[in-house]
């Protein structure tokens, strides 16, 4: 009997070890940030008011403020990194980047392959048109003769075929201003973004409409890899903090909410 429980203690110190080197050996990206003294970041410059260059010639945005406010918070140098909205994913995955500051929704989809924050905030997806097309509401655009541009790759895909699925998608690459685009000059008769999005895009181009109605009200999230606990901790303890101390609010009122960061940055 003493063998036997002498062997069953070794075993479990053993196990313990097991355990215990795994642990160390698992990389921690927020140690790894702080040891090399910066912070790579994955963005998209999609255009105004997420990421996008300035009259200044500076990068800003909602999504560029908010993790240049955490690198100031954490002491270390900030490094963006542009992709497309379709690379995002891969980039991150592939560990190009740290994680990933863009206005993304939290799919199931998603979730199968990414961790997600807390929200910053939330966006409504909505339709748009030029003045002059026979687009009033959503209640005008599903049927199969209706087209419908969206960004590609982006979960405005499954939006519009979850609440429209009679009408045909285009995907674009090159973010919203390629989606824009595309209604404008009538390579699609109706686009769908978010809704400060398309606001900004009105400014730039003359007759843009805003259809009625909401696709979805839904989070926006910042992803990060499965295995990366504690930077995940880490955000969502930088997005409560924000939010409790009002510099949240304001980044989102300042630049999503309202037009404020035209009179800065246009």
């Amino acid at each position: 009997m003493k063998k036997i429980f002498s062997g069953i203690i070794c075993l479990s110190f053993i196990f313990a070890l097991m355990l215990t080197g795994t642990h160390l050996a698992q990389a921690d990206v927020v140690n790894d940030i702080m040891k090399r003294g910066e912070m790579v970041v994955g963005i998209q410059t999609q255009g105004p008011p997420i990421s996008f260059i300035d009259k200044h010639g500076k990068r800003t945005g909602l999504a560029v403020e908010l993790v240049r406010m955490l690198a100031k918070d954490m002491g270390v140098k900030l490094v963006l990194k542009d992709y497309e909205w379709r690379g995002l994913i891969p980039a991150i995955l592939s560990k190009k980047v740290d994680f990933i500051a863009a206005d993304m929704t939290p799919t199931i989809k998603r979730s199968t392959r990414l961790n997600f924050t807390d929200p910053y905030m939330y966006s409504d997806v909505v339709a748009f048109s030029a003045a002059g097309r026979p687009f009033k509401s959503l209640k005008d655009l599903n049927f199969s003769t209706v087209s419908i541009a969206v960004i590609q790759g982006s979960s405005h895909v499954d939006i519009v075929n979850r609440q429209l699925p009679k009408v045909k998608l285009k995907e674009y690459a090159g973010g919203g201003a390629a989606v824009a685009t595309a209604v404008m000059d009538g390579r699609a008769p109706v686009g769908v973004n978010a809704i400060s999005t398309v606001r900004g895009y009105m400014k730039s181009f003359k007759g843009m409409t805003v259809l009625d109605g909401v696709l979805q009200h839904g989070p926006v999230c910042w992803p990060v890899r499965p295995e990366d606990t504690h930077l995940l901790e880490m955000l969502n303890n930088f997005i409560r903090y924000k939010g409790a101390d009002g510099n949240l609010k304001k980044l989102v009122d300042y630049w999503w909410t309202t037009d404020a960061w035209e009179k800065d940055h246009k």
